[in-house]
């Protein structure tokens, strides 16, 4: 078994204000990586800048990161932190921006590379990242992960460098403003988390230690993703909480086959991230064991797989294009990685289950 979470995590009310020393600790200019609006609506740009400011630490901000970031923005961004003299980065935002801030922080430091090396072996070396999630799913904050658009690839491809985040501050009142169905979205991102380290060839007693903690913690918000009770700051910090240790769980054990379909779906698509990989996990999941299976239904509140597979339709409201779910299943048949991380034999005939009646 192996076990590697270096993120020092703070999860709490205020808790940028409560840490700013430690954030200014990690340099003396930082390079703020996020979206266009949210963060300034959420309070969190505001937050991290207040922090900063407290402890005399220069900042510039870049808000140029889309959903799904591409490595072009990333370039645009490194240009931009070396420009200013920054010598750390803080992620403000959902997986897009914390994912954008890993790969900056890479490229910055090796201002004589192109794009390319983000996807070549070498040993990790990158400037300190922060993370301060807005969004309840990616994990990212607690992850060594960032996956990219490559727009000459059509579709999205993960870093080869791994890079976690010195710190994560992670605070549920940056989900209070947010639109609900992007929540769920996130949400549901969370729980194809936990299921698919769950469901997961490299599956051991600490991942499953998240994994299964997570999915008992999912279940206990299904009422407000289906609209039936509102959302309230407890509630909003156990979200993040969830989200926390379904990264966790897949830091270690990495994601699987239905991760692997999201991307064109994504990328080619338009489907937010949490709706296209949360489609294949009823599927995903009735090929797995059956006391594996078994268990991950019952930690989760579904009686079975058809269970699950009614709830996430009804809280994702997607139906991708036949076309591009064909070039996704053959993309994935043809991965070796993916394949390798799932727990049972993938073939034409099991794909193609996969991928219908989602």
């Amino acid at each position: 078994m192996k076990y590697y979470m270096p993120t020092r995590v703070w999860q709490e009310p205020d808790c940028v204000k409560r840490h700013a020393a430690e954030i200014a600790a990690l340099g003396s200019s930082a390079l703020l990586v996020t979206g266009r609006q949210s963060a300034r609506n959420n309070g969190s740009l505001e937050d991290v800048v207040n922090a900063l400011t407290t402890h005399g630490i220069r900042y510039t901000v870049f808000d140029q990161v889309e959903e799904n970031p591409s490595v072009e923005t990333v370039m645009t961004a490194r240009d931009a932190g070396l420009a200013a003299g920054a010598d750390f980065v803080i992620g403000i935002g959902g997986g897009s921006p914390l994912d954008a801030a890993k790969a900056i922080a890479v490229m910055m430091a090796h201002p004589d590379k192109d794009w390319h090396y983000l996807y070549e072996k070498a040993e990790p070396s990158a400037l300190p990242v922060i993370a301060v999630p807005t969004t309840c799913g990616t994990g990212s904050e607690v992850t060594g992960v960032s996956v990219l658009t490559r727009h000459d690839l059509g579709t999205k491809v993960s870093m080869t460098h791994k890079v976690f985040p010195a710190l994560a501050l992670v605070d549920g009142k940056y989900l209070l403003s947010a639109p609900h169905q992007l929540l769920v979205n996130t949400a549901v991102d969370a729980l194809a988390h936990l299921i698919e380290s769950a469901v997961n060839a490299s599956a051991d007693a600490y991942s499953d230690m998240l994994a299964f903690a997570g999915l008992h913690g999912w279940r206990a918000h299904l009422p407000y993703l289906q609209g039936e009770t509102e959302l309230n700051a407890e509630a909003a910090q156990h979200l993040m909480h969830v989200s926390s240790l379904a990264g966790m769980s897949i830091a270690q054990t990495g994601t699987s086959i239905p991760h692997a379909l999201s991307y064109i779906l994504t990328t080619q698509g338009d489907i937010p991230h949490g709706a296209a990989v949360g489609i294949f996990q009823a599927n995903f999941l009735q090929f797995a064991e059956a006391s594996r299976r078994d268990a991950v239904l019952q930690a989760a509140g579904f009686a079975d797989v058809d269970a699950l597979r009614e709830t996430l339709r009804g809280l994702l409201h997607v139906q991708p294009d036949p076309a591009l779910l064909e070039r996704s299943a053959e993309s994935v048949l043809h991965n070796p990685a993916k394949l390798k991380s799932c727990p049972y034999p993938v073939d034409e005939q099991t794909m193609r289950q996969i991928i219908t009646d989602l």
